[in-house]
């Protein structure tokens, strides 16, 4: 794992190949590498993949608690810009859907296209207001549990019932590693409305949802995909809200074949430029 500091915060993060740059941005628990190992590994074939560890977790530094979405997001620029990533194509896991949204709003010159997966806008945007109140509840005395509780609390609704594989486990031990002041952050983080920015979105953007998540429910997936002008919804049977993890070759392929149909539109724009250019001499 690489480090970086940005505005007095030390970042680490995994990247992997050569390519456009595909930025991932895992969701409120867990980290870089137990959240997009198969990412890391599988994508780094067309794609420069970078997976970062959010301040407030993995071996990334604690944020103040004040940090909220916006100063998530200026973090994420600074990052992306010390790294030299130019325009980047983000992939978002639920906190980090939002995040991408917030990212967009403040830094949209930068972003080529989304993949937003289990993603809201905002708990606050996307569920109704007691739910919400009640997940930021819940995630703020979790915070306070020894690290195996904290585990055995989160983990239930990160998966489909009946999912079963290796990297579930990985995820798990991932979980006791929570900083709790960092996932206090993310939580109030998370506590918001973003409604306003869905259709000003005007880059290609993929949704990818799961029909057995709970925490995003499938109503949110289509909610975004009625607000954002420009986008595909891509539903997953029999997956829970970790998709990246736990239908890692199903998120894989649907990645690539929207990342790949954005090239061959752009390489068809560019050619049929180019032969309007002939003409014209």
């Amino acid at each position: 794992m690489e480090q970086v500091e940005v505005k007095g915060l030390r970042i680490a993060y995994e990247r992997a190949g050569e390519g456009p740059p595909l930025v991932l941005l895992q969701g409120f628990v867990g980290d870089a590498r137990s959240t997009w190992r198969r990412q890391i590994d599988d994508l780094s074939d067309e794609f420069t993949v970078v997976a970062w560890d959010v301040p407030g977790a993995g071996r990334s530094s604690d944020p103040p608690e004040s940090f909220r979405l916006p100063d998530y997001a200026d973090s994420l620029a600074g990052f992306v810009d010390t790294l030299g990533l130019g325009r980047v194509h983000l992939v978002g896991l639920s906190f980090g859907g939002a995040l991408a949204l917030e990212f967009y709003r403040r830094h949209r010159s930068t972003v080529m296209s989304l993949v937003l997966a289990g993603a809201y806008a905002g708990w606050v945007g996307s569920l109704p207001s007691e739910i919400a109140e009640k997940r930021l509840t819940q995630s703020l005395r979790a915070s306070q549990l020894p690290p195996t509780e904290f585990m055995a609390t989160m983990l239930p609704t990160m998966f489909s019932t009946a999912a079963l594989n290796d990297e579930l486990d990985e995820f798990a031990a991932s979980l006791t590693e929570f900083h709790p002041a960092g996932f206090r952050a993310m939580a109030r983080a998370c506590a918001v409305d973003l409604r306003d920015v869905l259709p000003q979105v005007q880059v290609p953007t993929l949704l990818l949802y799961g029909d057995e998540d709970v925490r995003a429910p499938l109503s949110v997936g289509h909610a975004l995909h009625a607000a954002i002008p420009n986008s595909k919804l891509v539903v997953m049977p029999g997956v829970g809200h970790v998709s990246s993890v736990e239908a890692a070759e199903q998120f894989n392929l649907e990645v690539r074949r929207f990342l790949r149909r954005l090239d061959d539109a752009r390489g068809c724009r560019y050619s049929t430029q180019e032969q309007r250019g002939n003409h014209d001499h």
